[in-house]
């Protein structure tokens, strides 16, 4: 094994959450009157912390988003994981070959602890997450694609960041991993390659992510 210390992000990678929340995101946002195509919503938000939607919204348009905008948005998202979410295919497979070859993982995410724990619960990833192993861009303040929370998670960890990979699906996963000073794997299955292009190496298919690794 080429590295001390695997980081997966979230959505995308470990859940397949990201059809869902840019649906909802699009949607939503939309009925704020701020239209919103699906598309749009993965260009500009997917992989980012929710304080980069309301900084973008504020931006473009000099309005402010409903304070209560986080609250309904993550009710709505987490009502439709329950009825849709699942793992991404084949990461199951991954996690066990990580887990007998006593490789050290975590998950450092975007998302909410809450968001996380949703997600995982629902989809059973639970049980190879303890809370050793999971951080948000809540614990550092401020998310992808500064490199505060995967500096952050390898503290934790107690692994130097040149000796840690991280796993991403998003341009802004990318740039947080280059700046925190680690190699990233681009998942190229909802990115196109082109937008990845910061990443060490990239995949399309999760199952080809454990020999990547050796």
């Amino acid at each position: 094994m080429r590295y001390d210390l695997v980081v997966f992000d979230n959505d995308g990678v470990l859940v397949d959450s990201e059809p869902i929340s840019n649906r909802l995101l699009a949607g939503y946002l939309t009925e704020l009157g701020h239209p919103t195509s699906y598309e749009d919503s993965i260009r500009d938000y997917m992989g980012s912390a929710m304080h980069r939607i309301h900084d973008l919204v504020l931006e473009r348009t000099g309005e402010r988003l409903p304070a209560e905008f986080d609250d309904v948005f993550h009710r709505r998202v987490f009502d439709a994981f329950e009825r849709e979410l699942r793992p991404v295919p084949g990461v199951v497979a991954v996690l066990e070959k990580l887990a007998a070859d006593e490789v050290p993982y975590c998950v450092a995410s975007s998302g909410s602890h809450e968001r996380i724990r949703v997600g995982h619960r629902t989809t059973g990833l639970d049980r190879w997450f303890d809370e050793s192993r999971v951080f948000s861009s809540q614990d550092v303040g401020k998310g992808k694609p500064a490199p505060d929370l995967f500096l952050f998670a390898a503290e934790r960890m107690g692994v130097a960041p040149e000796r840690c990979v991280v796993v991403e699906d998003s341009p802004l996963g990318v740039q947080a991993a280059r700046a925190a000073g680690m190699d990233v794997y681009g998942f190229t299955a909802m990115t196109p390659a082109a937008k990845l292009a910061g990443a060490t190496q990239l995949f399309a298919n999760i199952q080809q992510l454990a020999d990547l690794l050796v």
